[in-house]
């Protein structure tokens, strides 16, 4: 044994100590990721084309989408990486895009007698996630449509009985629009919706926050990437159609409210409304960019370890968005164009290298992201490695703002070889490691570790410029990105050359990571497959030791009712979380195999 051999052993026999684990030992290392002033030229290259005004945010689905998609194939052919798509380097998918109105959309009015006629697109509009559907009968004012007695002290319900009524209600809350009050999670429209449904309702007539229906942001017609609808007709209506169907102004009411802190709350059992509602789904199709580096140990090379980063982004704004304004192009430079640029040169490097890696590595380019993890959902569900086994996933999510030197490694309690692994890495590369466990979080390696594979999450941290117009390639830390690409390197480099695959570490209950996750008071241990377009919650797993296991949940349920309440999309499920309380018995429905199953279920306190 050389002396730099006893070096890393010394080194890692002492990590083991220290952390008390039993990894596998490390390949040793050598060179992949050169230092030297091409890499920064290319990631400069790369990330200019990628967040150019040509390509308009990369939105999935646009030219600008498609550019990129040829830019990176492109990449991988000079690389000489082997295409391992559906249809070469491609793996197209479709995915709801937008939805429009149909022709089905009608809303009358009867008062004292007079028939009110709305305008479709002048007068009103269906809801995005409404059910298509018609319905009649009597509307009553329900305020702000606000159901929060012990979070916000207020509650438009409490001396309100809206049974088989339509319900109107007011946008936003009493303080207005701002996130930050006791109202902040009871503001959106969803949760509207969904209240009025719990307690009875039939329907929801949304009263727009703009004298001008043109200009009310409550009335654009856009769509929230969430598959489930409403579960009834919901629609938003004028301020001054509302006020002829009232019988006073609006803005009479809201400062009624805030003048007496108190719900405002109407029958209207002499009126009479009749709402049909119709929104049409439209589809577009994206493509996960596939390239194949097949390993060189014929013992190993049908284990994979894959290489990836998102490349879509956001356009021009859309829900998303947190710039001020909707319009400008939002060039993503840092999300995830850094990323992006970093797998085209970790490709690069590792197709170049003399000693190639003993296990197959499969770089990814996934599209829609930013859309719910959809691209690396369906790779997932549909993956084109055939009779290979993914063993690891690295994933990289916004590298390009290192700062302090200090980077965020997500994942490392995935797997018992994470930690020392990275340990000797960086070694040789002096960066400021922040290690989080979880393998759960808002990038596409989450889609992995919900099939029980290992994962590693690299990420320079959230800016000022997080999903706005100036996130651009001058704000880039292009030497910080080629000294995280280089520990990624050695890091890939460790991983294909182990002589074991790294062990999977499951999920445990009461993970202090998970404990923060959503900000509920219960943890049900549920894993939700937030890509599946059903109505209900699809579980992608459940957690060892989690209320969900003890109950009998499984992967492949799809939740449908809790705590009595129906669930029709994800939304649904969160606001009933909000609800429910530690050590309280629930039932829980769900969907299996054509069957309708309750459990009973305990929930525990975070």
């Amino acid at each position: 044994m050389n002396a730099a051999s006893r070096s890393v052993f010394r080194f890692f026999f002492v990590t083991l100590l220290v952390l008390g684990l039993a990894a596998p030992p490390l390949a040793r290392h050598v060179e992949v990721f050169p230092a030297d002033a091409a890499v920064e030229t290319n990631l400069r290259r790369h990330i200019g084309y990628l967040a150019s005004e040509a390509l308009e945010g990369r939105l999935p689905g646009t030219p600008g989408a498609e550019k990129a998609a040829q830019y990176i194939i492109t990449q991988f052919q000079l690389a000489g990486l082997r295409p391992l798509g559906s249809r070469g380097y491609r793996q197209p998918f479709s995915f709801v895009a937008s939805v429009r109105m149909g022709r089905n959309n009608h809303l009358t009015a009867t008062v004292a007698g007079v028939r009110l006629t709305a305008r479709p697109d002048v007068d009103f509009r269906p809801l995005a996630f409404t059910a298509n559907g018609v319905i009649e009968g009597e509307p009553v004012l329900a305020g702000y449509g606000i159901s929060a007695a012990k979070e916000a002290q207020y509650d438009d319900y409490a001396m309100l009985d809206v049974k088989d009524r339509l319900v109107v209600v007011l946008p936003y809350s009493p303080a207005g629009s701002n996130p930050y009050t006791k109202f902040g999670a009871f503001l959106s429209l969803r949760y509207k919706a969904t209240t009025a449904r719990n307690k009875g309702a039939k329907g929801l007539l949304v009263i727009a926050e703009d004298d001008d229906f043109q200009r009310s942001q409550v009335a654009r017609l856009r769509y929230d990437d969430a598959f489930g609808d409403a579960g009834f007709p919901c629609a938003v209506v004028s301020r001054a159609w509302a006020t002829r169907l009232l019988g006073r102004p609006v803005a009479d009411i809201e400062r009624q409210i805030a003048t007496t802190g108190q719900p405002e709350t109407q029958l209207l059992s002499d009126r009479r409304l009749r709402l049909q509602t119709e929104v049409i789904k439209e589809r577009k199709t994206a493509d996960n960019i596939i390239g194949w580096l097949e390993g060189c140990d014929p013992a190993l090379r049908n284990e994979v370890v894959v290489i990836g980063a998102h490349y879509d982004h956001l356009g021009r704004g859309g829900p998303n968005s947190l710039a001020p304004r909707e319009g400008d192009v939002h060039p993503g430079a840092d999300d995830n164009a850094s990323g992006t640029a970093g797998l085209l040169e970790l490709a690069r490097s590792f197709a170049a290298a003399r000693n190639r890696p003993r296990r197959s590595l499969l770089f990814i380019a996934f599209s829609a992201e930013e859309k719910g993890l959809l691209g690396s959902a369906y790779f997932v569900d549909h993956p084109t490695t055939r009779d290979k086994r993914i063993v690891a996933m690295l994933n990289m999510d916004m590298i390009g703002r290192l700062r302090d030197n200090r980077l965020t490694v997500q994942g490392v309690g995935t797997s018992s070889v994470w930690r020392p692994l990275l340990a000797e890495a960086n070694t040789r590369h002096g960066l400021e490691l922040s290690l989080g466990e979880s393998g759960f979080g808002p990038s596409d390696h989450a889609s992995f570790y919900k099939r029980n594979i290992p994962v590693l999450f690299f990420l320079t941290g959230s800016h000022p410029d997080y999903h706005r117009p100036s996130d651009t390639p001058d704000k880039i830390n292009y030497a910080g990105e080629r000294q995280v690409l280089a520990l990624i390197g050695d890091v890939i480099q460790s991983t294909v050359n182990l002589p074991t695959p790294p062990d999977f570490v499951a999920p445990k209950a009461g993970d202090r990571a998970e404990r923060a996750r959503g900000g509920f008071r219960v943890s049900l241990g549920t894993i939700p497959d937030y890509a599946a377009e059903i109505s209900g919650v699809k579980l992608a797993g459940v957690r060892e030791g989690s209320p969900a296991a003890a109950a009998g949940l499984q992967a492949g349920d799809v939740i449908v009712g809790l705590a009595g309440r129906d669930i029709k999309s994800v939304y649904d499920y969160t606001y009933v979380l909000q609800e429910l309380e530690p050590d309280r018995e629930v039932d829980i429905v769900v969907e299996r195999n054509g069957q309708r199953l309750t459990f009973k279920l305990t929930p525990t306190r975070r």
